[in-house]
């Protein structure tokens, strides 16, 4: 027992002494240094894979590396390039927006790592033929217009939507100034955009709509196949409250007091279905139209405007600005200026003295803001572009993605698409010139005239 035990102790001493012995000295480095293996290079991945056939348009291109970093990624279709993102690691690369349907793609890609080992990769697909197609058929504002720190930004398809998160995520708002927005769905085939309550755009900027249809789904095989862009410009800041109690106007410029004016707002008194219609509505209003001079009758309330025992009425108003759909104006009635700042006389509109409802016509940009307080008729959100008076997140909520958006500084032109024309999908009426009462801006008719 004693000469196993102590054999073993002296085959233990002596391999520890070998050991010990071979880490001291370092005499001969080849001894102490272990082998290290061959670097190897980055590794690259690129899906669709190449050679692939009908690819989904909502599909992204995505790059991938391991054991390096991506330096590089150019992918074309057409000869043009389509833009992507980076992550922050550079370890991987996705595509930005939708793919074309029925298009051939090319996607080239180089990695590197820090032992100097590089790697490229590419591949070649193509995407799936659409077998119907979607687009739009209207944007307000128009491009190129100049309008007022409210306004909204309507967009109306040609077709109904069924994937409006699809068509939602294509749909891109920058701005100079940056804004929070959303957008709320209106009808199967209109988003409209607005910024959030109290927080209107800021003044004297360029705002810019960008649709990335191109591969955005709008239902079952039906798909964009086409970019559009739109340019307009926010002037200047015009905000007017309306005190009916007090009966007067006031405006700001740019946040500063310019005017300060008596006028005259809806009586009351007349009710249809529960309604006072000549009360003129309190709420978040926002000028639709101006018309150098607009006619106005009982009409739309079934009296006959000779008839003036039941209160018919028929007159041409000259410098009429358009705030409802309900037929709300702000306008010249010189002949009431005598009870302006003491009595509401009106049918609801609002009734100003002639010098400044002409001053109030030409400093008219659409999307201008006209608050009106003080009567018991509230403006409801759908009556013209009175869309602040629906709660902010009542508003997203109508959204297909139920989110806020930040809208940013302007995009970069080489990831955005061409201009659209300055001409509008459809017929519109210049904001900037007189109009022709017979024009047709609202399917609702005429309503108020004092």
């Amino acid at each position: 027992m004693t000469h196993r035990k102590t054999a073993a102790l002296t085959g233990a001493a002596l391999l520890l002494t070998a050991a010990c012995s071979t880490s001291k000295g370092g005499d001969d480095p080849g001894t102490n240094e272990q082998a290290k293996p061959e670097a190897s290079a980055p590794q690259l991945t690129i899906s669709p894979a190449d050679g692939t056939g009908k690819v989904k348009p909502e599909s992204k291109i995505t790059v991938t590396a391991a054991n390096g970093s991506i330096e590089t990624v150019k992918v074309t279709v057409g000869g043009r390039k389509v833009p992507g993102e980076m992550s922050a690691d550079k370890a991987s690369w996705k595509s930005a927006w939708t793919l074309k349907p029925g298009a051939t793609y090319k996607v080239e890609a180089t990695a590197a790592n820090p032992e100097n080992k590089s790697t490229t990769a590419s591949s070649t697909f193509k995407t799936l033929k659409a077998a119907a197609t979607f687009g739009i058929l209207d944007i307000t504002p128009s491009a190129g217009e100049k309008v007022g720190v409210g306004m909204p930004i309507t967009v109306t398809f040609d077709r109904e939507i069924t994937d409006r998160k699809s068509v939602e995520r294509a749909l891109e708002v920058r701005s100079d100034k940056a804004a929070t927005g959303a957008w709320y769905w209106t009808a199967g085939n209109q988003a409209i955009f607005r910024t959030k309550n109290g927080k209107y755009w800021a003044a004297n900027q360029n705002v810019r709509l960008i649709a990335h249809l191109t591969g955005a789904k709008a239902a079952k095989g039906v798909y964009g196949t086409a970019d559009k862009s739109l340019k307009f410009k926010i002037g200047d800041s015009h905000i007017s409250v309306v005190d009916t109690k007090k009966k007067h106007i006031t405006v700001r410029i740019n946040g500063k007091k310019k005017k300060y004016i008596p006028i005259s707002a809806g009586k009351g008194g007349r009710f249809v279905g529960g309604v006072d219609t000549y009360l003129t509505t309190s709420g978040v209003h926002l000028t639709m139209q101006k018309y150098l001079v607009e006619t106005m009758t009982s009409a739309w309330m079934g009296v006959d405007p000779k008839d003036k025992k039941n209160g018919g009425y028929e007159e041409k108003i000259p410098y009429a600005v358009r705030i409802s759909d309900s037929g709300e104006y702000v306008h010249s009635m010189a002949s009431r200026v005598w009870g302006m700042g003491r009595y509401n006389l009106s049918h609801g509109c609002v009734n100003a003295p002639p010098a400044f409802a002409q001053w109030f016509y030409g400093i008219f940009q659409r999307g201008d803001v006209v608050t009106v307080t003080g009567t018991k008729r509230k403006l409801a959100w759908n009556n013209g572009w009175s869309f602040y008076q629906m709660p902010w997140k009542e508003w997203v909520k109508g959204g297909a993605l139920d989110r806020e958006i930040s809208t940013g500084p302007a995009a970069d032109e080489e990831a955005s698409p061409s201009p659209a024309p300055s001409t509008p999908a459809s017929p519109s009426v210049s904001p900037s010139a007189p109009v022709s009462p017979s024009t047709p801006v609202s399917s609702t008719p005429s309503v108020s005239a004092s």
